[in-house]
């Protein structure tokens, strides 16, 4: 499972320094699916933690109720329930000013889609637009949908990992109803579709954004024009403008999200310059990297990791 997942209690993975928390899917034991599902009582404090974090995991939610604000990477979404948010690995998120939320979670890794690989790119493209509203005809059939996926998990009855993994697709297909988005942009598991969603993946990583096209093509086994090629013909943009897109928007998230300083910022991205960086990212989103964090600041204090006193 890599690394996504921890024993319960396990402490939250330490960030790089001035980076957001990490948090793991905590499940029973190395040999224990990886998927969880349940209330948010059930889950735990994290489920509603009002920090910004991210997670190595895929988490679904079914709002039912509360007030406040989710906050997921540059977006903030007000609680009127009945919502469907979905959230993927890497992303920030947060619950502000939260009361009385209440709902149902399903968390998985990606080794849980073995079944239906092509999920994993339908739940990309989900959690680029994140929060769907409900109607109630959408929101009796979520909550019934949600309600078997805990407690088949919570049973464990002879073959519930199969059931899980039925459900679980059932419920990656209806959330794509509501965004009227299905499927990969070049058909089920064509391989110009699985090559660019690996390469989404790649560099969704944090360590990848200051990496070249030919890095990229390198990790994936494949050679640059190749590369080139079938993330053209999934996307309709070249691998290097997704790139430069992936550097702007790790830097809005280090922007908004910590305090690290511009020119931490700027190494933390790959610029050696803080001044090219300036103008980088000017061009890309149109504003300065001061102006941007001021326009984005919260009230959470620095997420950079303190020192001890000498």
């Amino acid at each position: 499972m890599r690394s996504t997942t921890v024993l319960p209690g396990t402490p939250c993975l330490a960030p790089p320094s001035g980076d957001v928390p990490l948090h793991r899917l905590e499940v029973a034991g190395p040999t224990a699916v990886p998927f969880a599902a349940g209330s948010f009582e059930e889950l735990g404090p994290l489920s509603r933690a009002d920090r910004p974090h991210r997670h190595t995991f895929h988490e679904i939610v079914h709002v039912t109720a509360g007030s406040g604000t989710h906050v997921v990477d540059l977006a903030r979404w007000p609680l009127r329930p009945p919502h469907l948010a979905v959230i993927g690995p890497g992303q920030v998120h947060h619950w502000a000013d939260g009361q009385g939320i209440d709902g149902t979670l399903v968390l998985f890794t990606d080794d849980f889609l073995v079944d239906h690989p092509d999920d994993r790119e339908v739940l990309r493209r989900l959690g680029e637009r994140c929060w769907f509203g409900l109607d109630p005809g959408d929101d009796d059939r979520m909550r019934h949908l949600m309600a078997e996926l805990v407690t088949e998990h919570r049973r464990q009855a002879p073959g519930f990992e199969s059931v899980l993994r039925s459900l679980l697709h059932v419920l990656v297909v209806r959330a794509a109803r509501l965004s009227g988005r299905t499927g990969s942009a070049a058909g089920p598991g064509g391989r110009p579709a699985a090559l660019a969603e690996s390469f989404a993946r790649l560099i969704a990583r944090h360590d990848a954004t200051a990496w070249t096209v030919r890095d990229c093509a390198g990790q994936l086994g494949v050679t640059p024009g190749y590369l080139t090629q079938a993330v053209r013909a999934a996307t309709g943009r070249s691998p290097g403008r997704l790139l430069i897109e992936a550097r702007a928007y790790q830097a809005q998230r280090l922007l908004a999200h910590t305090q690290l300083t511009v020119r931490q910022v700027a190494a933390r991205t790959g610029f050696a310059d803080p001044a090219y960086f300036s103008r980088f990212f000017r061009r890309e989103t149109g504003t300065s990297p001061g102006a941007f964090r001021k326009h984005h600041s919260h009230r959470h204090p620095s997420l950079e990791a303190r020192r001890p006193p000498a």
